[in-house]
């Protein structure tokens, strides 16, 4: 009976230091390298479909290695309360555009500007438009370490076109994985 004891013993001991171990792994991996974030509103309801409700996590660890690019969905602090998704439009350093209904790019290597190819993200219907930061026709410089970002649902979407620049140090991370519901669980493509 002793050794029972003492085998049982060592049996918990086991399972108690695999659980702590696991637990704090997990929590180590949310609070420095994922998130959970939810889809609060319509602005992203485009051709991707992040709508209302939906679960998403949120890669935190990769803009420590590069910057983040055109076309990738971000989740970034607003304010102090707010975390927003939006798709990276525009990249520091570079001018932006809207006109006749498409959204122009002018950099080092585009100096006379090219229009922005969204048909990945944007059904061929959607008509960008300005709003009271970055106006119809008005040609913007997008200043260093910041970011143009607008939601793929253009009509309903208060992004960079109203308000303004991200700044780098605001984006919290690069959205990767739909977990909620079930049926739209998957990789997120940007």
């Amino acid at each position: 009976m002793n050794n029972f004891l003492k085998s049982l013993g060592a049996f918990v001991v086991d399972v108690l230091e695999t659980a702590i171990i696991s637990l704090s792994i997990f929590i180590i991996s949310f609070l420095l390298i994922f998130q959970l974030h939810e889809v609060n509103g319509q602005s992203m309801d485009g051709i991707d479909k992040f709508h209302d409700g939906q679960r998403l996590i949120t890669d935190k660890i990769t803009y420590r290695f590069r910057d983040p690019e055109r076309g990738e969905v971000i989740i970034f602090k607003f304010n102090r309360n707010d975390e927003y998704i939006k798709r990276i439009i525009g990249l520091p350093g570079e001018s932006i555009e809207i006109k006749e209904g498409q959204v122009y790019i002018y950099n080092s290597e585009h100096t006379d500007g090219f229009m922005l190819d969204e048909s990945e993200y944007l059904d061929s219907s959607v008509i960008t438009t300005g709003r009271e930061f970055l106006k119809e026709g008005a040609k913007i410089d997008i200043t260093e370490d910041h970011y143009v970002v607008m939601g793929d649902n253009r009509r309903e979407s208060y992004d960079s076109r109203a308000w303004g620049f991200v700044a780098k140090e605001s984006v919290v991370g690069r959205s990767i994985i739909r977990y909620w519901p079930p049926n739209e669980m998957g990789l997120i493509d940007n």
